[in-house]
Formats: structure tokens, sequence, C-alpha cells
């Protein structure tokens, strides 16, 4: 018996919504990269992009455990020397609460050639509004 492999073109992709209100930042990352790379669907091969559209709002109520939000740090860099800069995850949360889940998503997607397609299918909003409804989203229930 031969391994079914799916052609590009075979694959159908939904989209997801999901509300981020009260959920935890690591068990809701792991959802969504698993709903991004596609393995809840039987069709899934590790090569290829086969995951579905995900759309998060709310992205500013969601919650961490402890004391993430002032220990958690988050660093970039200028490309300058002495160019570092860190933000903790509350002040990420003040400006940009898209970002950290954005952040959170990323790490938990493979490093290679599919992580930035992949991650290009991942939305998030930071209140309930997100200018979707034409892709007929259905609800993500955990």
């Amino acid at each position: 018996m031969k391994t079914y492999v799916p052609k590009k073109d075979e694959v159908e992709r939904q989209w997801w919504l999901i509300d981020a209100d009260g959920r935890i930042l690591g068990r809701l990352a792991t959802q969504v990269a698993n709903l991004l790379r596609g393995k809840n669907k039987p069709q899934y091969v590790d090569f290829m992009d086969t995951g579905d559209f995900v759309v998060v709002v709310n992205a500013e109520k969601i919650k961490v455990t402890g004391k993430k939000l002032d220990q958690k740090k988050y660093y970039s860099h200028t490309g300058y020397p002495g160019g570092i800069k860190e933000k903790t995850l509350r002040e990420l949360m003040d400006k940009k609460p898209e970002e950290v889940i954005r952040k959170a998503v990323w790490g938990m997607l493979p490093k290679n050639k599919l992580n930035r397609a992949i991650h290009k299918k991942l939305k998030v909003y930071a209140g309930p509004d997100h200018p979707h409804e034409a892709q007929q989203l259905q609800e993500y229930k955990f």
C-alpha cells in the first residue's frame, strides 16, 4: 500500500476564529500553532504547508501564570554595538498585545523553510473586531 501525500491544490484551508479572552498564553499558542501547521487534519505531512488560517481576537485579555508579567523579557537588537533592547511582558502587553501572541506562536513553529509561510496565516487583533467577516470563520472549540 502506498503512502498518501497530498498535492498543493488538494489542500483545503479553513478559517478559524479563536477568542483569547481569559485563555492562558502558552496553551493558546500551542493550539494555534497546531491549527496553522495542519496537525489536526488526516492529510498532515511535515514537509508541506497543510494548515488553516487562524484569526485570534481579544489578544489584550490573555492571561499568564505566576510572575511572568514582570519577569518574562523580550529582547531585540538594533544591529549597532550595545544596541540590545529588552521589554517585559507587561510593557509589551500595554503597547502591542498582538505581538505577544505572534511571538509565542512563532517560537512553536518549526525552524525551516515553511515557518514564514505558516506564520503569515495567523491574524491577531487586540480587540473583538476583525476585517475577516467574508471568510465565513468557524469558531474553534477547545
